[in-house]
């Protein structure tokens, strides 16, 4: 299992426009094969964004940053200071401390 982080700041695009086009952008995540949830973040008092993914492998995660949805968010004109950082999870004191429901599955 493997955890990114993802944070930006918007540009030229409103807190209320971009919920409007997370909304629009959700079922192609929800469709996203490997991905177990995203998570969408949103600290409009700071125009900090981004999202938390849990994906089911290192392939997947792989395969998604290498797609051209990826590329195409990361060069989004609104979207800018992008950073991604990956994790992967310690899944033995993860399952103890009841975090992540799928580490049990």
């Amino acid at each position: 299992m493997v955890i990114q982080v993802v944070n930006f700041n918007l540009k030229n695009m409103t807190d209320g426009e971009y919920r409007k086009w997370c909304d629009e952008l959700a079922p192609t995540f929800g469709n996203m094969p490997g991905l177990i949830s995203k998570v969408w973040l949103a600290d409009k008092a700071t125009n900090t964004y981004g999202g938390v993914y849990t994906w089911r492998d290192r392939s997947a995660y792989e395969a998604w940053v290498k797609s051209e949805l990826f590329q195409a968010v990361g060069k989004h004109p609104n979207l800018t200071n992008i950073t991604s950082r990956d994790f992967s999870v310690l899944e033995g004191p993860t399952r103890i401390s009841h975090g992540l429901a799928a580490v049990a599955v």
